[in-house]
């Protein structure tokens, strides 16, 4: 009777093995959100009505851009009230400069907090002149960091195209992330990487345990940004592995930001079934 139950309880467990791996990956697999400046017309009209049917679509993150900086204590309370109603986190936001400047930095992180963010991503400089201005920013940014850290959060910065010109012989890229601390993250835009013929693997491959977040951002030759995620040139499969492997990712965001309004919330649908065909 004891052999029995013995070799009954090996085979049971080790049936068991293969789902519990299975479900360990599966919990370790980076969440995928929507960059909501993709369904920007909506959420202008109707706020909480946009990020109702953001959820409602399937997308389990979500990142605010600037606009957000405007609310008051108890927005961004109700805010995060509703996203823990629908399952959904918010892990940063997008900002101006002027956000994590000294004069603007407590406002970021008292309206972060509120909403449950510990990214404040830096996603528009202002103007940069040359590779002294662009090191400027990444002071900016590292007195910053150093502001957040003991609160358990993040500056960040968000690449755009300029980025990828060189500047006095050096892309801004580049002067950005040797002139910032490792705890400054990189949220990587691929579709403007892409865009300027640059190698996205090869900017994850340099920059190990830096990209906690990346825009999946799609381009194509005569299509630009119009093209829908995953349907684009950008060499998804080694991007993702890259990441997961090498570059530190937390999240994944979908951004798709060209295209008539009346189809924004569509196409973010979209792009979100072609992202479960290719991980799914």
């Amino acid at each position: 009777m004891t052999s029995s139950f013995t070799r009954r309880t090996f085979l049971a467990l080790a049936g068991a093995v293969p789902f519990a791996l299975r479900g360990s990956a599966a919990s370790t697999t980076p969440p995928v959100g929507l960059e909501l400046y993709t369904v920007r017309d909506a959420l202008q009209k109707d706020l909480t009505g946009t990020v109702r049917a953001v959820a409602k679509i399937g997308y389990k993150v979500v990142e605010f851009y600037s606009p957000y900086y405007s609310w008051t204590p108890q927005q961004a309370s109700d805010m995060r009230k509703l996203l823990d109603d629908l399952g959904v986190r918010c892990l940063s936001t997008h900002n101006d400069s002027n956000a994590l400047a000294p004069e603007g930095i407590q406002k970021a992180i008292d309206l972060n907090q509120a909403i449950g963010s510990k990214y404040i991503v830096m996603a528009s400089p202002g103007d940069v002149t040359g590779a002294d201005g662009w090191k400027a920013v990444a002071d900016r940014l590292n007195a910053a960091s150093e502001r957040l850290a003991p609160l358990g959060m993040f500056a960040g910065y968000h690449n755009h195209g300029p980025e990828w010109q060189p500047v006095g012989g050096k892309r801004p890229m580049d002067i950005l992330a040797s002139a910032t601390t490792r705890n400054v993250a990189l949220q990587f835009d691929i579709g403007t990487c892409v865009a300027a013929g640059a190698d996205p693997v090869a900017w994850i491959t340099a920059n190990p345990g830096r990209i906690k977040s990346m825009h999946c951002k799609d381009w194509a030759p005569g299509k630009d940004y119009a093209v829908l995620f995953g349907e684009g040139v950008s060499p998804w499969a080694k991007i993702f592995a890259a990441a997961e492997s090498t570059g530190g990712i937390e999240y994944y965001l979908i951004e798709q930001e060209a295209g008539p309004a009346d189809e924004q919330m569509q196409r973010a649908a979209q792009c979100l079934a072609n992202w479960n065909k290719m991980r799914g």
